[in-house]
């Protein structure tokens, strides 16, 4: 293996709860709820789908349904589906919809995986590369840069800037091709076997960890350093 591709959301970093997101969002405007409603309004949000990064809708709303098949393929697009599902439930304020969707852009909802920087600098120290590829609509090297990640990555190929998303081969193709990478000596990691099992048409090889809370999962990316020995 020459270089090493990595999915984002669920395979290096883990978005926090949806009680956290919420709770955050509506601390900083001012609105309190009640414990119990609080665990309510959460749960509701995190049913309909309505945080990136976690879990997905488990009844996808007719009327949202071909724009979710397109989501990752612009910031608009992105935006849109995710406040279409947020505003299925109620909130005290309309303008927390936005609000919750501008949260889970910040460094401050993210956390690196336990093991993330041991695995990231073991590659380093290897020589070998390292690309993030992500079905994503908006940037994410800030979030990486706070956490101290940004310094181990190449290159990041986000299917929002190229308007495509995983499984499309063309993304990894683009990722390889910057870090100057024969894709069959290219390892992919993800968690989505559909998403990232599409970096095998290009003859990469691919890895999938569980997409877990971090603190279930401090050692999931270990494997990838023993598959470069």
């Amino acid at each position: 293996m020459t270089a090493v591709l990595f999915d984002f959301s669920g395979t290096l970093f883990r978005i926090e709860s949806a009680e956290s997101w919420l709770a955050c969002v509506l601390a900083e405007s001012g609105i309190t709820l009640s414990g119990p409603e609080l665990a309510r309004t959460a749960r509701a949000l995190e049913e309909a789908g309505a945080l990136p990064g976690g879990a997905n809708p488990l009844h996808l709303p007719e009327d949202l349904a071909t724009l979710w098949e397109v989501r990752d393929e612009s910031a608009e697009l992105h935006r849109a589906a995710y406040t279409g599902l947020s505003r299925r439930v109620r909130l005290p304020e309309p303008g927390l919809h936005d609000a919750l969707y501008e949260r889970h852009m910040t460094p401050a909802a993210w956390t690196p995986y336990p093991d993330a920087a041991e695995v990231l600098g073991g590659l380093r120290e290897r020589g070998i590369a390292v690309g993030v590829v992500s079905n994503i609509g908006w940037d994410l090297r800030p979030v990486f840069r706070a956490h101290g990640l940004d310094e181990f990555v190449g290159v990041y190929v986000l299917s929002y800037e190229h308007g495509v998303r995983k499984p499309d081969p063309r993304l990894f193709a683009t990722a390889c091709e910057a870090l100057g990478a024969d894709p069959r000596q290219v390892l992919m990691v993800g968690d989505d076997r559909r998403a990232d099992g599409g970096a095998a048409a290009l003859g990469c090889r691919v890895h999938f960890v569980d997409h877990l809370p971090a603190d279930a999962r401090p050692d999931g990316l270990r494997p990838v350093l023993g598959l470069m020995d």
